[in-house]
């Protein structure tokens, strides 16, 4: 089973991490979120992980409770308990603490630093991937 560094590393050298001050706006963060095509923020204060922003918190604690987008900061919605994971931890590990926490985005975290972040759709693409070298594997097998 691979490991969340392995899917970390499989991308740009250069790691994305597309984050929000917690006095910025929940408009700001979701106009961040809509530009970049993203279901979620990091919220962060001088590489600190204070929290995480998703649509899910913006759909619950803002349209459910009739606050205004524009004058309310990010900090007032945030879910401030951050579960992390680290670049070890493997995918399988991953998934079922995102089925059993009920979220779909888990940030990567090593020595107080955010090396960046996994999506259930990471762990997925990351599973699909391993399965289809195991049958390649077994059909070379099969077939020498």
């Amino acid at each position: 089973m691979s490991s969340i560094g392995s899917i970390l590393d499989t991308r740009s050298s250069e790691p994305v991490i597309h984050q929000v001050k917690p006095d910025q706006t929940v408009r700001e963060a979701l106009e961040l979120m809509k530009q970049r095509d993203i279901g979620c923020v990091l919220v962060m204060e001088n590489d600190n992980l204070l929290g995480i922003l998703s649509e899910r918190d913006y759909a619950r604690k803002m349209i459910l409770t009739g606050k205004a987008s524009h004058n309310t900061p990010v900090s007032e919605i945030m879910t401030a308990d951050v579960v992390s994971t680290s670049r070890a931890n493997n995918v399988d590990e991953c998934m079922d603490l995102m089925s059993r926490c009920d979220f779909r985005h888990l940030p990567v975290v090593e020595n107080g630093q955010v090396l960046g972040m996994v999506s259930i759709r990471d762990l997925v693409a990351s599973v699909i991937r391993e399965q289809k070298d195991t049958i390649e594997h077994l059909q070379h097998y099969i077939s020498s």
